[in-house]
């Protein structure tokens, strides 16, 4: 038999597809829920341990809902409903001691 006219072996697999779920993410934000300064549960979702705001691409928010969350957070911070900074147990001793060691050596001179 000829090689050039062997028919076409298909392969002993199957094709498969890989098993990939389509789900789609809830957004974060839901169509009831009102961005705004009040709102410090769903503010709070935004900022990270430190206090900082959170990027778009981790929170996974739209650009016009991103600004909206930066507006809020940025009133809340002004009204004093959430603090500019947070700190941590240990974060606030070291702070304090790094602040005495400084007034120490400017008391001195």
């Amino acid at each position: 038999m000829d090689t050039s006219k062997q028919p076409f072996l298909k392969s002993k697999r199957p094709f498969l597809k890989s098993k990939r779920s389509f789900r789609r993410r809830l957004p974060p934000i839901g169509s009831g829920d009102r961005i705004d300064y009040r709102n410090i549960s769903l503010i709070s979702r935004f900022i990270s341990e430190q206090g900082k705001i959170l990027s778009r691409r981790v929170n996974k928010l739209t650009l016009k809902q991103q600004r909206l969350i930066t507006i809020a957070i940025k009133q809340a911070r002004i009204l004093s409903s959430l603090p500019f900074r947070t700190f941590r147990k240990n974060d606030k001793k070291s702070y304090r001691k790094k602040d005495k060691k400084f007034y120490r050596k400017n008391d001195k001179k």
